[in-house]
């Protein structure tokens, strides 16, 4: 069997790898039945479920009627200055709030983009943080921090 289809052979690869870590994980809780489930019944059973699906993606890989399709090679940079982007907003949320946090993560991870413009970066930093602002503060009702704390005392 040759993979043709590159691309879809590692995405079933991550499905049912990522499935398989739940369903793993999940054991220490206790399973319970249909009829009375625990707190393992659903990572587990949503596992398995990741894990079917990545098998499904990965299937037709190896069909011979299938495109040929390779990889491109990973963009490193673009994958540091994501996750750091995420460090960022965790370190930065209890001090210096919401509005600093989110301003922060859209504008590192919008580096990452190989067509970053400023005034984009800006425009999309208020759009979404009037949108989270909307969902999470008046919508959810969640208790972080809105504002940097010394701004709040």
């Amino acid at each position: 069997m040759r993979i043709r289809n590159h691309r879809d052979f590692w995405s079933g690869v991550l499905f049912i790898a990522t499935g398989v870590i739940f369903m793993v994980l999940s054991r220490q809780y206790n399973l319970g039945t249909a009829a009375k489930m625990g707190p393992g019944y659903f990572p587990t059973i949503l596992g398995g479920l990741m894990a079917a699906l990545g098998v499904l993606i990965m299937l037709p890989a190896f069909s011979s009627r299938g495109p040929q399709v390779r990889v491109d090679k990973m963009d490193i940079k673009s994958i540091v200055l994501i996750l750091v982007a995420v460090a960022v907003y965790a370190a930065t949320l209890p001090k210096l709030g919401f509005i600093v946090a989110l301003f922060l993560l859209i504008m590192i991870s919008s580096l990452a983009s190989h067509e970053f413009k400023l005034t984009t970066s800006l425009i999309s930093s208020v759009v979404l943080l009037v949108f989270s602002w909307l969902v999470f503060v008046k919508g959810l009702e969640l208790q972080f921090p809105f504002l940097p704390t010394f701004l709040t005392r």
